[in-house]
């Protein structure tokens, strides 16, 4: 996580002190689910236009409080807000890029993909019932594997968090045990476990402690080279995570389904569908404090569609098919305005 950490250090903040006097800092919190390719497009887009982006992985939850309090410019949640959240609020949501959240462990001798789960297991192990390793339900799953007796140390986060929420609600899909118990929320009340801030902070104690399991978007255990699992789906097939199999889950997805293309990617149909996919959204002003800022950020949102799907394909992340990035164009142009009633995306380009 260092390239990411130094360069929001030392691209996005600084951005704002070296430019040009008149220059509009684009101010952004929330989800640490994204930040790896909202960091990689940020110093792609400050080399292309000079302009630099400031935001601040501090968790879905932390990103909510911070847009409704009108200390930046959008927020960003990977936990979409209901229709009447945002209309209460006066505010739109959009999907800004797709990923994979994996299970990661730290199991002496396993690597990467050694290790099948299934959902009902996975439930079974962070409801704290499954305790050790070699339990015969992971047994079962792993028939060849070398197990050990080891202790199962359940890492978790602690911060709200859209991981937590996509993660609990996929467990609640297929556990009704875990629906009872324990439901799914941006936090919610776990019954074992240590608690960790970020995805940053789960992967960096998944990584410190023997015998763990957490759950991380994919580029975070990629980047910390942590060891994930494979994943038994809704079809019953045994897949990997990869960006072909994130691209599986996302095809199913209706999003005009819900306000705000509130759309859960959890646990889709389809044979080579990933079961713990997701998107991550943008929230903004309709009416925003400052339009300029307002104005600037719609442009690097529109930047990022139209030239970072590579990027993000680089990062395993899944880019926003065309319709859905032409339907929210169509948003920010009907919605997003200025106190005149001027729409701030015609500003923008």
């Amino acid at each position: 996580m260092k390239l990411f950490h130094s360069l929001m250090a030392a691209g996005f903040i600084a951005a704002a002190a070296s430019g040009p006097a008149l220059a509009i800092d684009i101010s952004g919190a929330g989800a640490t689910f994204p930040y790896p390719i909202y960091a990689k497009w940020a110093d792609a887009y400050k080399k292309e236009t000079g302009n630099g982006l400031n935001y601040q992985s501090i968790g879905s939850g932390g990103g909510i409080k911070q847009i409704k309090a009108k200390t930046v410019t959008f927020g960003a949640s990977d936990a979409p807000l209901l229709g009447k959240e945002l209309d209460e609020s006066g505010l739109i949501q959009f999907p800004m890029v797709m990923g994979g959240i994996v299970p990661v462990v730290n199991i002496e001798g396993m690597k990467s993909g050694d290790l099948v789960i299934d959902g009902p297991t996975l439930a079974k192990i962070f409801l704290g019932e499954i305790k050790t390793w070699n339990d015969p339900a992971i047994a079962k799953l792993n028939p060849s594997a070398k197990l050990p007796s080891q202790s199962i140390a359940v890492v978790h986060r602690s911060d709200g968090s859209g991981t937590t929420y996509n993660f609990a609600y996929y467990l609640a899909e297929v556990s009704p045990d875990w629906k009872w118990k324990v439901g799914f929320n941006t936090s919610v009340e776990w019954p074992v476990g240590i608690g960790a801030k970020g995805n940053e902070g789960v992967a960096n104690n998944v990584a410190q402690t023997k015998g763990s399991i957490g759950y991380v978007e994919y580029a975070y255990a990629k980047q910390n080279k942590l060891t994930y699992t494979k994943m038994v789906n809704k079809a019953g097939k045994t897949v990997e995570p990869t960006s072909a199999t994130f691209q599986a889950a996302a095809a199913n997805a209706n999003w005009d389904s819900a306000p705000g293309y509130g759309v859960i990617l959890a646990n889709q149909p389809g044979v080579e569908s990933w079961p713990m996919t997701a998107a991550t959204w943008i929230l903004m002003y309709k009416k925003p404090q400052d339009p300029a800022a307002a104005a600037e950020a719609l442009k690097f949102f529109a930047w990022s569609y139209e030239n970072g799907a590579k990027m993000a394909e680089e990062l395993d992340y899944i880019a926003m098919p065309k319709n859905v990035v032409d339907s929210v164009k169509k948003t920010w142009a009907g919605e997003v305005k200025d106190a005149s009633g001027k729409p701030l995306y015609a500003m923008a380009r």
